[in-house]
């Protein structure tokens, strides 16, 4: 029985095994075909042509890529931190109150990205809403708060805050109160109950959101152009240059594959950490 139920499982996943070969693999590929193209030349006489690989590491592109590697983590490590009590409060003590705080952060999904980057920008700006009051109240502004790394990590907090937060409150929600309650009659203080009891038993959910906010940060453009204006060049960008700009596709699909190189690899060692079984609800 179990046997035909294995097979019957392969079969229906056939299907969509086939759409995600054609939507996700196929297009991979493509990518990795150009990049070993000679650069800015279709020339499939001289291929395969890893010259765009040199001219990552000659000409300084591996900056980029560690500075969103950088961004990545340090967003994401800020947002474990600003989102881990209100995740907490969401899975234990909120109430009712949940839905109504979930539907509001799940509204500002509703909104675009770039509107919402573009609405701090005018905000943070010199003569913006904030430095324009200040001025008209008190006679002195500021410089801004734009162009720098803190305002990009703040673009990425504020935008891949819902990444983090969602998939925390589940992790949270999965913790015992019997294994909490157990340790505190055993004389556990809440900071042993809480490094020994709800962080482990939680990891999966911090996995997962730490997963989804660094690989979403780690791809991310806006909050570098527009908050940062350019104040660091991620990858992101520099990919967007090689493709348009410059019309460098071979250059491009290198960068391109570098990233999910390398994303790809720390994303695997962190699924390795995850049990999916109990994510899924299909294991206790």
């Amino acid at each position: 029985m179990e046997r035909i139920d294995r097979r019957l499982g392969l079969l229906f996943a056939l299907p969509v095994s086939a759409i995600l070969a054609g939507a996700f693999l196929a297009p991979l590929l493509v990518v990795a075909i150009f990049s070993t193209m000679p650069q800015k030349v279709f020339d499939f006489l001289h291929w395969p042509d890893f010259s765009s690989y040199r001219v990552i590491l000659e000409q300084g592109y591996w900056r980029s890529i560690l500075w969103s590697l950088g961004l990545a983590f340090t967003a994401t490590a800020l947002l474990l931190v600003i989102c881990w009590p209100l995740a907490y409060g969401m899975a234990r003590v909120f109430g009712r109150f949940t839905l109504v705080l979930t539907v509001l952060v799940v509204m500002s999904l509703f909104v675009s990205e770039n509107i919402r980057l573009f609405g701090w920008f005018l905000t943070l700006m010199k003569g913006g809403l904030i430095e324009g009051h200040l001025r008209a109240w008190f006679g002195q502004g500021f410089e801004g708060l734009l162009f720098n790394v803190p305002a990009i990590l703040f673009g990425l907090v504020y935008v891949y805050l819902p990444f983090m937060l969602f998939p925390l409150a589940q992790g949270i929600a999965m913790v015992p109160d019997d294994a909490r309650a157990a340790a505190f009659d055993l004389g556990a203080s809440r900071w042993q109950v809480f490094t020994q009891i709800e962080l482990p038993l939680a990891a999966p959910g911090i996995m997962v959101g730490s997963l989804l906010t660094f690989v979403l940060s780690a791809g991310a453009i806006a909050e570098a152009k527009l908050l940062g204006g350019r104040a660091v060049i991620v990858i992101a960008d520099d990919i967007e240059t090689a493709f348009t700009f410059a019309q460098n596709w071979p250059l491009g699909s290198a960068l391109s594959m570098v990233l999910i190189a390398v994303v790809g690899t720390l994303v695997i060692l962190g699924l390795r950490r995850v049990d999916l079984d109990a994510i899924m609800g299909r294991r206790r």
